[in-house]
């Protein structure tokens, strides 16, 4: 790998995780010297991430500016109903496949994350985790990358739904579930678990922003 390609993933992967932890947030502007700057990148690998960002429609134009994309209740909407189909066939097929290697750090990821549901962002930092190993326990490498495409648009969200009162411990209690589920080779309980665990979701996040809404 050349080094401008290094670069390029390296720009790529800092400033979507600056997204993705609220660093910055729907509709902040971001300038290439400023990122390159924070990031101790120079500007052409900074320059070639954003166009990449642009691609991807996480990051939109605001003039001759670029600017964090943000979505609206109708894209809000649509990218649940997709995660919530793709997130339940990955269930489903953990449950077929996931070695028991795999299913324990389910287990274990489950356990230790109790100790975090006073913590939203370290809670919403775990719970990445958690789908992201679910994803691979699928071992289906076609979903994954439609996975890792709709979480990379989740980070368009200025807010995580796990903010809401009791959200993380409700939470918790679903994702052991899930991992029973698993655990047990129940295809249909894991698939229609993670799908009632991200309908949840969603509706908590309807009432979080209808709550803004109401305060404005």
């Amino acid at each position: 790998m050349s080094q401008s390609r290094h670069n390029q993933k390296d720009a790529y992967s800092l400033i979507l995780e600056a997204i993705d932890v609220g660093v910055y947030k729907p509709g902040d502007r971001l300038v290439e010297s400023d990122l390159a700057e924070r990031f101790g990148v120079s500007r052409t690998p900074i320059r070639e991430a954003l166009q990449r960002l642009e691609t991807q429609s996480l990051l939109e134009r605001d003039g001759r500016s670029l600017i964090v994309a943000s979505l609206d209740h109708n894209q809000m909407a649509e990218l649940y109903v997709v995660r919530r189909e793709l997130e339940g066939l990955a269930a489903k097929l953990a449950a077929r496949h996931a070695t028991e290697e795999e299913i324990q750090v389910l287990r274990d990821m489950v356990a230790a994350d109790d100790a975090l549901v006073d913590d939203p962002v370290a809670l919403a930092k775990a719970n990445r985790r958690f789908h992201e190993q679910i994803h691979l326990a699928s071992h289906n490498r076609y979903l994954v990358q439609q996975l890792n495409l709709v979480h990379r648009t989740m980070a368009l969200m200025a807010t995580t739904s796990l903010a809401a009162h009791g959200r993380g411990e409700i939470a918790q209690s679903e994702h052991k579930k899930i991992v029973s589920a698993i655990e047990k080779r129940d295809e249909e309980a894991a698939g229609q678990a993670l799908n009632d665990h991200i309908s949840v979701a969603f509706m908590t996040r309807l009432k979080q922003d209808a709550g803004k809404r109401s305060n404005n």
